[in-house]
């Protein structure tokens, strides 16, 4: 009884910080689908038959390039290739053989997770239409094969998919994203003006779709509204007409509205992922180059300008060498606008585009791949660079940047003002120029036991505490008793060294206070733990390597980590997992040091 009254409590208590207001758009939203009043349930369209494309088509600037995704096999979450003798089935989960949703049913009638086909989000990634942009592409370049097939994909799409039934309807961010990868399409082949009529009754359809739930993406606080907004602002403005026009007018108004709500003055985005953060850059990078090309009337100042900081943000997490960045928070395999033949993890084509767009500035110095973007969006090069980011504490977030020349130390800790998908805090990313030396796991999958390790406190280099998340699950998507941020002390320089800190109390009554000592061949990390707690685990995640026990510590032969506590500690290295990429699990070496509470332990890193 007690357990269940402090659940509720807990549950309580969360729902408030996640807003009264989001909290009542979705439970109205679930309540009137149940009832069966919702409008959502009442829209009807006929099916879209091609040609959805026309020739001639516009030839891109001089150094536009095409890659081979979505040739002789299929690419899901940008890294698993599956082999194509034509359209993919749509409803397949290519993950499991013979495992398909079904593609009859009214997709409000289709649970969220369903064991039989495993994991949604396999079948949807098909029906993105990332594949789109890797045709027009090759068509602009001259493939002309490559345009009808284009047309054929979309027509077969169209026949297995009839409004609105199936799996690939459920979803309003998915129908956005569609949209979205339409209109990119179309800026590529040069035809965004008069679609052709399969491509309008295409386009209405999913915007008849994406309106009548987007109180519920609104009151996700995530990139379900922004997708939705920029979907129907670009699908309304394509449309035109009455119709088309008040879909853009309110996707115009949850863009601008929604900039301010979730993106903070330091550029921090509400879901504290750079997988996300890199989704909702891309969104409003495409808006925007569709208003341009379009010449429709400006964005307000205001939205810039936390566009601008939300740019700033990416490249102070961003590797310049290797494009790669910490793999913080929730990580879905999303890759919004694919124009470059860059690995998923490089950051750098949506920083370049998103400087280009926001910021008037080039992010990325010299010419390359990541310049591909601008190229296909046919938008000019920013000649000012963005200055380097420095040493600097990111607070409406949580995060403390340490810099040392290409030495890199991210200290994440709690400013909650959104949903928090990790219990992560006071976790430690440690980067020696391109090498990831301490590293977070990752996400791996929504769908699976094995994702919810993942967004554990195991999973990160931080403390655990008696074997137990930092805070208290009440969901597969929802922690509770959210923490709050304790003895916060401000990136700062100090004796040629960078220095900052931070600690927390969670709901049991434990407390961690860790302070980060950067200089240029070491840093030193003193945690202080106390508190309502018994046991212990000090976790350092380290990159995959050659690395041995030794004084203390453990060792790579060039890099020696050593920790420092009560002789009472127990140090042992261990596997550990780590998921880089959606659906991806690969091995990875731990240090674990327990210990008993009250106790400080000191880690020296040399390298």
């Amino acid at each position: 009884m007690r357990d269940r009254a402090l659940h509720m409590v807990r549950s309580l208590g969360t729902f408030r910080a996640l807003g009264l207001c989001n909290v009542a758009r979705v439970i109205a939203y679930r309540l009137a689908l149940r009832a069966k009043t919702h409008p959502v349930l009442r829209i009807a369209a006929c099916a879209s038959e091609g040609p959805f494309f026309a020739g001639p088509v516009r030839r891109p600037p001089t150094g536009a390039l095409a890659g081979e995704t979505w040739r002789e096999t299929g690419q899901w979450f940008s890294a698993y290739r599956f082999p194509l003798d034509g359209p993919p089935d749509w409803h397949a989960n290519p993950f499991s053989t013979g495992t398909r949703a079904e593609a009859d049913t009214a997709w409000h009638r289709m649970p969220d997770f369903n064991p039989v086909i495993g994991d949604i989000k396999t079948v949807w990634e098909a029906s993105r239409f990332d594949w789109a942009l890797a045709m027009a592409q090759r068509a602009a370049l001259g493939e002309a094969a490559e345009l009808d097939r284009l047309n054929t994909w979309i027509a077969d799409w169209s026949r297995a998919n009839p409004p609105y039934r199936g799996v690939n309807w459920k979803c309003g961010q998915e129908a956005s994203i569609r949209v979205m990868h339409l209109a990119a399409t179309a800026l590529i082949l040069g035809r965004e003006s008069e679609p052709l009529p399969g491509l309008r009754t295409l386009i209405a359809a999913h915007l008849a779709r994406i309106a009548p739930t987007i109180g519920y993406a609104i009151g996700q606080a995530n990139n379900h509204g922004t997708s939705e907004a920029a979907a129907l602002f670009i699908g309304g403005s394509w449309l035109g007409g009455s119709e088309g026009e008040g879909y853009a007018a309110t996707g115009r108004r949850w863009l601008e509205e929604r900039a301010q709500a979730l993106i903070a003055p330091d550029g921090t985005f509400s879901q504290y992922s750079v997988v996300y953060h890199r989704v909702m850059l891309d969104t409003y990078a495409l808006a925007e180059a569709w208003r341009r090309r379009l010449h429709l009337p400006a964005f307000s100042a205001r939205m810039t300008a936390r566009l601008a900081g939300a740019t700033r943000w990416l490249q102070a997490m961003v590797d310049p060498l290797s494009g790669d960045a910490p793999n913080l928070g929730a990580n879905d395999g999303a890759r919004l606008i694919p124009l470059s033949n860059t690995d998923y993890r490089d950051f750098r084509p949506t920083l370049q585009l998103a400087a280009a767009l926001f910021c008037d500035a080039r992010a990325v110095s010299g010419e390359g791949p990541w310049d591909q973007p601008l190229r296909w969006f046919r938008l000019p090069a920013a000649t000012r660079a963005l200055p380097s980011p420095a040493s600097e504490t990111l607070d409406d977030g949580g995060f403390h940047c340490l810099r040392q020349g290409q030495v890199f130390a991210l200290l994440r800790y709690p400013r909650f003002r959104f949903r928090p998908s990790q219990a992560d805090a006071l976790h430690l990313d440690l980067w020696l120029g391109e090498r990831n030396l301490l590293r977070d796991a990752g996400s791996y999958s929504y769908a699976s036991e094995a994702g919810s390790w993942f967004a554990g406190t195991a999973a990160h280099n931080t403390i655990e505490f008696d074997g137990r998340d930092q805070m208290p699950r009440l969901g597969r998507f929802l922690f509770g008793a959210w923490l709050k941020s304790e003895d916060v002390a401000a990136v700062a320089e100090q004796d040629g060294a960078v220095i900052a800190a931070a600690g927390y109390r969670d709901a049991w009554g434990a407390r961690h206070h860790r302070s980060i000592t950067l200089r240029e061949r070491s840093l030193t990390c003193t945690d202080r733990i106390s508190g309502r707690a018994h046991r212990a685990v000090l976790r350092w995640r380290l990159a995959p390597g050659n690395w041995q026990m030794a004084d203390g510590g453990v060792t790579d032969g060039r890099i020696s980590l050593r920790l420092r506590g009560p002789k009472s500690m127990a140090l042992r290295l261990v596997e550990g997992r780590e998921s880089r990429r959606y659906l991806e699990s690969t091995t990875l070496p731990v240090l674990e040091a327990e210990i008993s509470v009250p106790a400080t332990i000191t880690t020296e890193i040399a390298f």
